[in-house]
């Protein structure tokens, strides 16, 4: 007998379907939740690191701008200090101060802005950069003005040795120079000296005119000149040329007849003479002279004296003795 299922056996149970439902929707949900919780966490840590990143950026940022304003401070502080006793260097600064101080004004006007960024920084590293280029310049002038300068003063005290050598050797060339100038109007005075004519063989003969004849006359009343006569010895030393002699006539009272004029002596003094005659003289040969003395006066008894001179110096002289005579004489 075939076996027939019955009506409640076939058929699902409500209360099942519900329930296996509800669990597959609380599964869903507890999975949306927890995938939820996961994605939210996940969004946190995001923002976090976002957050980190953006603060380390902030520092870096900072931390950047301080040490440019540090470096930008050094490099100011470094021309302050390179200008500061150097007065060639204070000029040049002075040329350049206009674009030095345009520089540092960009730069402090970048760093006091409030909302530094990263194209600031970009900016600030390139004034440092053209100012510490600018810096470098002024460096490398001092190491060349330093050399000029080290130059300068070894070629000063080059000259300062040349010039006391000089001064010294100019010392001895004066002294020498003096020297030799001394011993040039010492040797000059000795062949002066030496020069100097001498007169010998000096005779005094009174001559008496009767008409145009002439007589010797020793009586002074009858005698109308002297004819004086000498020879100038030979001098090797003397030039060829015209003497001057002077010729000093004194009276047996001593004093000096018919005065023409003075002439100096050699000792500085001056001293009238009588007569002064030029003679043409040889040099190295024997010079005869012979003159006539007219005082136009009367002679009187006594003894007269001749000096002639030359040069300065007294070269010779003699005495003529004239006698008063008698009555017929």
């Amino acid at each position: 007998m075939a076996y027939i299922p019955s009506a409640t056996a076939n058929r699902t149970s409500p209360d099942k379907d519900n329930r296996k439902t509800i669990y597959i929707i609380l599964v869903g949900i507890i999975l949306l939740l927890l995938g939820y919780i996961i994605y939210d966490k996940t969004q946190d840590n995001k923002t976090d690191k976002v957050l980190i990143i953006a603060q380390q950026a902030l520092h870096d940022l900072d931390s950047s701008k301080n040490i440019l304003k540090i470096e930008f401070d050094a490099a100011s502080k470094q021309v302050d200090t390179l200008t500061a006793n150097n007065t060639q260097l204070q000029t040049l600064f002075s040329e350049r101060s206009i674009e030095l101080a345009k520089i540092k004004s960009n730069f402090s006007s970048l760093l006091n802005n409030n909302k530094f960024t990263a194209e600031d920084l970009k900016k600030a590293k390139i004034l440092i950069a053209e100012y510490k280029s600018q810096v470098e310049g002024l460096l490398a002038e001092v190491t060349r003005l330093n050399a000029e300068n080290q130059t300068l003063t070894v070629n000063n005290q080059q000259l300062t040795t040349d010039k006391t050598k000089l001064t010294t050797d100019n010392e001895q060339l004066n002294t020498e120079k003096s020297k030799l100038t001394t011993e040039k109007k010492n040797l000059e005075e000795k062949v002066d000296v030496a020069s100097t004519l001498t007169a010998s063989h000096i005779n005094i003969t009174a001559i008496k005119l009767r008409g145009e004849k002439e007589k010797e006359t020793e009586t002074a009343k009858r005698a109308d000149f002297f004819r004086v006569s000498f020879v100038l010895d030979e001098n090797r030393i003397t030039p060829s040329g015209s003497k001057s002699l002077y010729i000093i006539i004194s009276n047996p009272e001593g004093k000096v007849l018919s005065v023409n004029g003075n002439f100096k002596l050699r000792n500085g003094s001056e001293t009238q003479y009588t007569d002064k005659i030029e003679v043409s003289y040889e040099q190295g040969k024997v010079t005869p002279v012979s003159f006539d003395w007219k005082p136009g006066i009367v002679f009187e008894p006594g003894d007269y004296k001749i000096e002639i001179y030359n040069n300065g110096f007294k070269i010779g002289e003699t005495k003529k003795s004239m006698k008063k005579g008698g009555l017929f004489s």
